[in-house]
């Protein structure tokens, strides 16, 4: 990653161009899904346990939502473009991939 949603141009490690990528907005499905169903169980536990104030359950949720969102958009962006990478799709063909370790199973 190069910055916090940005892909860098090129694998530091191996130099493989990953300026094509497509993640569109898949990352940002995948980290609502994870954090709605990670937060919603609680939330309704929390809820149905204490009955806390609404408004004292909306600044614990809400930052919890946040963080955990902050944490997750990322990562799940690095996610979506490494299966890209490993299905050959949107531009990863197989020229531009380095050479892969001698026994690695090539599901195409």
């Amino acid at each position: 990653m190069d910055g916090y949603l940005k892909i860098r141009k090129s694998c530091s490690s191996c130099n493989a161009q990953l300026h094509h990528h497509r993640a569109d907005d898949g990352p940002a499905y995948l980290t609502i899904l994870i954090v709605g169903h990670i937060t919603m169980p609680l939330l309704h536990y929390a809820f149905v346990k204490w009955r806390p104030d609404p408004y004292i359950l909306l600044a614990i949720f809400g930052v919890g939502c946040i963080v955990l969102s902050l944490y997750l958009l990322p990562r799940l962006k690095g996610v979506v473009v490494a299966f890209q990478w490993a299905r050959y799709m949107h531009g990863f063909s197989d020229a531009q991939q380095p050479v892969r370790k001698q026994g690695s199973h090539d599901r195409r």
